[in-house]
């Protein structure tokens, strides 16, 4: 084994545990992906008219607080919806005071990133 080989391994386990510590951090909820040093705050959002009714979605994809945050924004962010996300069950509570088709729910929140698997 000459000297190149030896740098070109060194360099290759520098770049290895750096990878490693950037997934951990992923996988904690600390990472860029989700929101790292920029936190997402989400917002209650309270309904102007009578609730009608309410629809519990089960979503995909969220790893943190700031995953969360993003879909609880984005279906706020629908006229006469308001969610209340869980971040734990991977879900979402939406309550709403007028027709609301659950294509709309699912178009904002597959745009935030995230998928609906089932609406209840």
């Amino acid at each position: 084994m000459n000297i190149a080989d030896i740098i070109v391994i060194l360099i290759i386990a520098v770049l290895m545990i750096f990878a490693c510590r950037e997934a951990l951090k992923h996988f904690r909820g600390e990472g860029s992906c989700c929101g790292g040093g920029n936190s997402v705050s989400s917002s209650n959002k309270t309904l102007s008219n009578e609730v009608l009714g309410k629809k519990v979605l089960k979503i995909s994809g969220m790893h943190c607080e700031n995953c969360a945050a993003k879909v609880q924004n984005a279906i706020n962010a629908i006229d006469g919806a308001s969610a209340q996300v869980d971040l734990e069950n991977q879900s979402a509570i939406v309550t709403y005071d007028r027709d609301i088709q659950d294509k709309a729910i699912i178009k904002a929140v597959e745009k935030a990133g995230y998928k609906v698997i089932a609406i209840a």
